[in-house]
């Protein structure tokens, strides 16, 4: 009785959900009018699952979305994350949230809606699991995390193994975590505020941490790294031919200073109520133009 009630309670907030989330309008660029790749830029679409473990057949949603953008012209390494809540028009051209696309289609299909809505044309993907993401900081021997006093309480309550960090977590500070430590660290969404916003700037924290730690590796160790992601992951339509060209750009660019954005902006999001439902709008429209300023504004090296 109480599964059906549940059932039905559940039934009724999606109903509510999708009405309200049909008067809200979207513009996009479509994908035939895209303008071309910039010259020297790649973008490859980092995607993870809500599990532990996925199943290609049966994914979760990918409430970890982050593109990497390697510019080899003007020299500069870019991190971007995307809030899992962010309502987009989707390829059925219905309003929906970005986190549920590559489960109902396919990661191809959220890299076209994520393209779209940013205006650049987004076309490799590699999608990991938590284990996976897991496995691959271990090989990296773990990663440095700074940790406030909100974040170590939530990961003493969650209760984490005593060795996952090279002292147990006391005071706020720098501490070593192992993969699996790290990624709990990187779920943390109800500590010290900003919910699934301050989540997205937890897993740039971490990539970023991971990217500094790589920077003395040697040409051989960068490419035993593109054997191990190639190893450890779900799903990607990258081939090692591609994967070792982008890896090629990312070693060139090894001493860069990693930048960071978040889309949408703080000033680019509106909560609104409909009908007891809260709706996350985004304007698109002023994304896209923060996102594309944010990749043209680097000077350019000399070629």
């Amino acid at each position: 009785m109480k599964k059906t009630l549940f059932s039905l309670v559940l039934a009724l907030m999606l109903c509510v959900f999708s009405t309200a989330c049909a008067t809200i309008q979207i513009e996009i660029i479509p994908w035939d009018d895209l303008p071309p790749t910039m010259e020297g830029q790649t973008h490859v679409l980092l995607l993870c699952v809500d599990q532990w473990e996925a199943d290609p057949w049966n994914l979760g949603n990918t409430d970890g979305i982050m593109l990497v953008t390697l510019d080899t012209r003007a020299h500069r390494v870019m991190l971007t994350s995307v809030i899992r809540d962010a309502l987009v028009l989707r390829s059925d051209r219905t309003v929906g949230r970005i986190n549920e696309i590559a489960r109902i289609w396919s990661p191809e299909v959220l890299c076209q809606v994520l393209s779209e809505h940013l205006g650049v044309r987004i076309q490799q993907y590699i999608l990991f699991d938590f284990q996976q993401i897991a496995d691959l900081i271990d090989e990296l021997g773990g990663v440095d995390i700074r940790v406030n006093s909100a974040e170590i309480v939530y990961l003493n309550k969650y209760a984490i193994s005593r060795t996952a960090t090279d002292r147990p977590l006391s005071e706020e500070g720098t501490y070593h975590f192992n993969g699996h430590a790290a990624v709990i660290y990187m779920r943390i969404r109800k500590a010290g505020g900003g919910g699934d916003l301050m989540r997205t700037q937890r897993a740039r924290t971490v990539l970023s941490s991971l990217a500094d730690q790589c920077r003395e590796f040697t040409y051989d160790e960068a490419t035993a790294l593109v054997n191990s992601i190639l190893a450890h992951n779900s799903m990607t339509n990258m081939n090692l031919t591609s994967m070792m060209s982008a890896m090629n750009d990312a070693y060139s660019l090894r001493d860069c200073t990693i930048e960071e954005l978040r889309i949408p902006p703080d000033s680019l999001i509106h909560l609104s109520q409909e009908e007891e439902v809260f709706i996350q709008e985004v304007d698109w429209t002023g994304c896209r133009e923060v996102f594309n300023h944010y990749l043209q504004s680097g000077s350019l090296t000399e070629l």
